[in-house]
């Protein structure tokens, strides 16, 4: 059966079947530093919508599974292609089909990639807002099936937010559209936004009709505060919030970040304890807005600069989106998602600080305080997660979880988290969700073992951070 599938391939789609030793298991890993026990059959790059059609069809004929993969910068296996299943991938779908002004909106297929796109716009003074930390090398589709957020987030929104329709290919090969080109649609269930989030377990996204925004106008001031410890900074952050000032960016860094991004980036060591938190204002009241942050920073202990300068402004950002490289240089990292109500933000940094004690590890922390998700850091050394990482892995989110808060905000379900989905949606929910993936998928092919497995993966370091 498994010579019978590829050969399958290779009659219909030729060359676009990959059987070389190398992609097959780079197709194995993502950025989450995890890989599959063995490789996939094949990898198949699709140039077109018929390509992918093709595949689900042989798919579906053959009962094989299939992994759909974009630029393998996920943090939560999802895209991990393992033996006897098909790694379909989608980066040669890399097309920008359509851009609106008038109605701000672009058509785009899966595999272009974040940046790649905004640059297009701006030439037309326009801009999709969703900016996660790999936007410079992760796809629009991979975007979407993880529901990415980013530093943004915290005034413009996550991908959710973002996306008006999708073109999606079912298990079975056929094209169906959800969604519209306008910015207002109720009619019927929002099958775009179940579609969103849900990391290539119902169909494959082959494109997307995207809302825009128009390029930014006026000033941009940076907020750089620097605290003694971290519960202060994070009661800060969400004084921010309840004060009702909206930054575009509100993000916090715990001592250990920031002593290792300083390391990295050979700059002064920080007092001991040093505590960041760095804000960004946008548009015609930028800087009011950046002094009233400044003024609620200071009441609650921080030292603040506040700046204008273009450049200053992006060193003190490059602090900030240093943090995972920084973590790299330090070990094998497995980087955690959660988040919880910016009311508790300084409750989960107490339960991280007592899960440190009592599993006997230094977790670093960066969040994007401005919304509450949290990036836990567990780094040790070797190929494979210790059995204590995972223990205390597991405390933290269901410490999450008795916050009121959620397993992951923007990585994704994945793999990695699949053993713990149970235990926040409750079983009801639990079950209605798997009845709906029966619905989408009814011979199980795609996606397997991602968001409904308790599997664990194995474990291979990465020098990439957060994606």
């Amino acid at each position: 059966m498994t010579a019978d599938v590829v050969l399958l391939l290779q009659d219909a789609l030729g060359a676009a079947v990959d059987l070389r030793p190398t992609s097959l298991d780079a197709a194995r890993a993502d950025r989450s530093g995890h890989r599959a026990p063995a490789a996939p059959l094949a990898v198949v790059h699709a140039r077109s919508v018929a390509d992918v059609q093709t595949v689900m069809r042989i798919a579906t004929r053959t009962g094989t599974p299939v992994v759909i993969r974009g630029a393998g910068t996920g943090l939560a296996g999802a895209g991990l292609a393992g033996a006897a299943t098909i790694c379909l991938s989608l980066t040669q779908l890399n097309r920008i089909r359509e851009i609106r002004p008038e109605d701000q909106l672009a058509v785009v297929e899966p595999g272009i990639i974040n940046a790649d796109l905004n640059a297009a716009l701006a030439e037309h003074g326009l801009w999709w807002a969703p900016d996660p930390a790999s936007r410079d090398i992760s796809t629009v589709g991979g975007n979407i099936g993880t529901g990415a957020g980013g530093l943004l987030c915290a005034k413009y929104g996550v991908v959710r937010d973002a996306v008006l329709g999708v073109d999606v290919v079912l298990a079975d090969g056929e094209l169906v559209r959800f969604g519209h080109r306008t910015v207002k649609g109720v009619t019927g269930y929002d099958l775009t936004a179940l579609m969103i989030g849900s990391e290539g377990t119902l169909g494959v996204v082959v494109g997307a009709t995207l809302k825009l925004r128009p390029l930014v106008a006026g000033a941009v001031c940076t907020v750089s505060a620097v605290f003694t410890d971290v519960r202060s900074a994070a009661a800060a952050t969400a004084a921010v919030s309840a004060a009702g000032i909206q930054p575009a960016i509100l993000e916090l860094m715990d001592a250990h970040s920031v002593r290792a991004v300083h390391e990295l980036l050979a700059l002064v060591p920080p007092p001991a304890g040093t505590v960041h938190v760095t804000a960004q204002t946008d548009g015609a009241s930028a800087p009011s807005e950046a002094d009233a942050i400044a003024g609620v920073l200071r009441r609650h202990g921080a030292v603040v600069e506040v700046t204008g300068d273009p450049a200053r402004g992006a060193e003190l950002l490059r602090i900030r989106r240093s943090m995972h490289p920084a973590m790299a240089a330090r070990g094998t990292t497995l980087i955690e998602d959660v988040s919880v109500p910016r009311s508790r933000l300084a409750d989960m940094f107490d339960e991280i600080a007592r899960i440190e004690r009592d599993y006997d590890l230094l977790i670093p922390v960066v969040a994007h305080a401005g919304d509450g998700n949290l990036h836990p850091n567990f780094i040790f050394d070797g190929p494979e997660v210790p059995a204590r990482v995972w223990d205390a892995a597991g405390e933290l989110f269901r410490s999450a979880l008795r916050l009121g808060g959620t397993l992951t905000g923007e990585h994704g379900v994945g793999i990695l988290k699949a053993r713990w989905l149970r235990e926040e949606l409750g079983d009801r929910q639990w079950r209605l969700q798997r009845e709906i993936k029966r619905v989408f998928d009814p011979l199980g092919i795609l996606a397997p073992g991602a968001v409904f497995a308790d599997a664990r993966p194995e474990h291979t370091s990465t020098d990439e951070g957060e994606r």
